[in-house]
């Protein structure tokens, strides 16, 4: 394995796997972060703790860096090059020169980082420099010593807008960040000319992010001078991902009014970009064809892109001759049951490379590093773990605060209708059976607390006394709120009482450390829209109802855009920690494997709506958290000595459901 250079940096977050039913997420560990705001907060006010939540697919990823010669000597067989080296996921590259030095994004350090990659070099991976505190960095590009990425470091003002724009740093000095995009705007998928005087990005400008936005962004291409990015020009509206071809001419993909994702192309003068053709659509419909990367060979126009083909699986690369409209398959012949991401070629198209899963036999991280609470019990270094019960489906699980022995659970179909079976089960079992000698499957009791006929009961949260249980039940007819016995349920000898109720959806509650408030989502505000979910709290006995407006005042349009969800208290029942839509997306989510829900961060705010702070900030979907009161701060070296041995890494995950293939 190449050495790897890193400078120290403190470790933002840790990674584990979660597994629910099929879906896999990814655990991470990280300290409560920065204010969204420039407000500062007393010390004392702060928040503590550490944070385990999940994000969807990103364990199953296993991505490496993988170039091919010559593409266009299309009767040889291609052979196929990694070119890094196995840890962690590395992607979204770009070629520096023809000797493949490659500069490319990859997670080692918990986060995006962006490092490089000499062939020649001893030391043949370093990170590069960047903003330092970022959480999120993306598509890099070097040229002449300067280094062109995407960051979001520096919060917006106002909710529901991205932070994702571009920055450039000179490599050997360090020298000033500049931010090439004005304030108040945001850039994705950055690219520079072939002659490096223009940069072509999707921009959203100064508006703001439409929530729900998230399959095909409404951004446009804009072009800038390298030397003066002020001289913004629009070239094209609704477009994403751009590439050159030359210094006048641009591609970009875009879903065509006909329902395919194709390939357009717009021209400019090169004596003034304001000077521009209409856009021109390049790929013909019946194939979904994004991400492209031009080439120039032999003056021809020819063009990388990923596809999704009709009755077929996999996304590919292939490549598309502009002028003959022709298609040529280039990874299908190489790996037909894989996906492939992200094509770029290097300045003069000798190589084209691309992004995958590395493959089960190649050397590197081989796998997948998990927790499993859904139906195991792991140590709190994540050492051992053991099988509680498995074949069935269970999902958020809550420990009871009294009984260390004791966790409940939901048991059945996840996002079902209010009827579906859906039970709360309290399993207890005898640590004393969690020896070193057998990690395998241990006795346990389990004992389901509701009764089969009342429909979808979940999420149960238990009170700190361990003596109830606060869960979400659609026995109404209505997804609302109850309260039953912890240990006999509503069977006999138990008791459950409805705490709301109403033709809305009351759902995921918790209930504070103190005991005095159950915090939970609901749509009440306006039960017509199942898609917004707002903050809400309650006292035990019903009373105190009240919502906790966080993305702006009560009667704004903002806080009615709400997606929030997933809460829980901090230990001095000060603050809530929840998920949700506040920051608008990071990156194009069509160049990403499948997420459901690509804006959704980790965020923290008072229990009256102030000091709201941003967590997370990535391309990701990141949900389920939870709060330990105790800070725990992690090292690269704490993540290497307690990664948890998982399943074996086998690339399984789903590119993109929304796309119809």
């Amino acid at each position: 394995m190449p050495n790897v250079k890193t400078p120290h940096l403190p470790a933002i977050r840790r990674r584990f796997q979660l597994q629910l039913r099929f879906l896999y997420n990814n655990i991470c560990h990280f300290r409560p972060a920065k204010h969204i705001n420039d407000s500062i907060m007393d010390s004392q006010s702060s928040p503590h703790g550490s944070i385990i939540f999940s994000t969807v697919g990103r364990t199953n990823y296993g991505f490496d860096i993988f170039s091919i010669k010559s593409p266009f000597s299309f009767l040889n067989s291609p052979v196929e090059h990694r070119l890094t080296d196995g840890t962690s996921i590395n992607y979204n590259g770009q070629f520096v020169d023809e000797d493949q030095t490659l500069v490319f994004v990859s997670e080692r350090s918990g986060a995006p980082r962006i490092y490089l990659r000499r062939p020649s070099s001893q030391v043949q991976i370093e990170q590069l420099p960047t903003s330092i505190d970022s959480l999120f960095l993306d598509r890099p590009f070097l040229r002449n010593k300067r280094l062109y990425y995407i960051s979001a470091h520096q919060q917006p003002k106002q909710v529901f807008t991205s932070s994702s724009a571009l920055y450039s740093i000179n490599i050997e000095d360090g020298s000033k960040i500049i931010r090439l995009t004005p304030y108040g705007c945001a850039d994705y998928s950055p690219a520079l000319s072939q002659s490096g005087h223009l940069i072509a990005v999707a921009s959203y400008g100064d508006r703001r992010w439409p929530t729900g936005e998230f399959h095909d962004l409404t951004t446009d291409i804009v072009v800038f001078p390298e030397s003066d990015p002020e001289k913004r020009i629009v070239v094209c509206q609704q477009g994403g991902w751009p590439t050159w071809s030359g210094d006048s001419t641009i591609f970009f993909h875009r879903q065509a009014d006909d329902g395919w994702w194709s390939i357009f192309r717009v021209d400019l003068r090169e004596d003034s970009p304001n000077l521009r053709a209409d856009p021109i659509r390049v790929t013909p419909p019946g194939v979904h064809c994004f991400t492209p990367a031009a080439a120039s060979y032999n003056s021809k126009s020819m063009i990388a892109i990923a596809t999704r083909r009709p009755g077929k699986r996999y996304r590919h690369i292939e490549i598309f001759d502009v002028e003959s409209h022709k298609f040529y398959s280039v990874t299908e012949l190489l790996n037909p049951t894989t996906h492939h991401y992200n094509p770029f070629f290097s300045p003069k198209s000798t190589f084209l490379s691309y992004h995958r899963f590395r493959g089960e036999s190649s050397s590197g991280d081989a796998t997948i590093p998990s927790l499993d609470p859904a139906s195991k019990s792991s140590k709190s270094d994540g050492s051992k773990k053991w099988t509680l019960f498995k074949g069935r489906t269970a999902f958020c699980n809550s420990w009871s605060p009294a009984e260390p022995d004791v966790i409940f659970t939901s048991i059945g179909p996840v996002f079902d209708s209010v009827k579906a079976t859906v039970q709360i089960a309290r399993v207890s079992y005898n640590s004393l059976n969690l020896t070193n000698d057998d990690c395998g499957e241990i006795p346990v009791e389990i004992e389901v607390l509701t009764k089969e006929e009342t429909g979808n009961n979940a999420f149960p949260s238990c009170s700190p006394d361990g003596k109830h249980i606060v869960f979400r039940s659609g026995r109404s007819g209505h997804k609302n709120l109850y309260i039953m016995d912890a240990v006999k349920g509503e069977m006999e000898g138990g008791g459950i009482r409805q705490l709301t109720e109403g033709p809305w959806i009351d759902t995921m509650p918790s209930w504070s450390p103190d005991g005095k408030l159950i915090a939970f989502s609901s749509n009440r505000h306006n039960p017509d829209n199942v898609a917004c979910f707002s903050i809400y709290v309650i006292h035990p006995n019903g009373t105190g109802l009240r919502r906790i407006h966080v993305a702006g005042p009560e009667g704004s349009d903002e806080v009615d855009k709400e997606r929030l969800n997933h809460v829980c208290f901090s230990k001095d029942c000060e603050w809530l920690l929840f998920t949700g839509n506040l920051g608008g997306v990071t990156a194009d989510p069509v160049s990403l494997p499948n997420q459901y829900q690509p804006y959704g961060d980790l965020y923290l705010v008072k229990l009256d709506g102030s000091g709201l702070r941003q967590l997370t900030c990535n391309a990701y979907e990141n949900g389920t958290p939870a709060w330990h009161p105790s800070a725990m701060p992690m090292t690269a070296m704490d993540i290497e000595r307690n990664v948890i041995v998982g399943d074996k890494l086998r690339g399984e995950f789903d590119d993109v459901l929304w796309m119809n293939c």
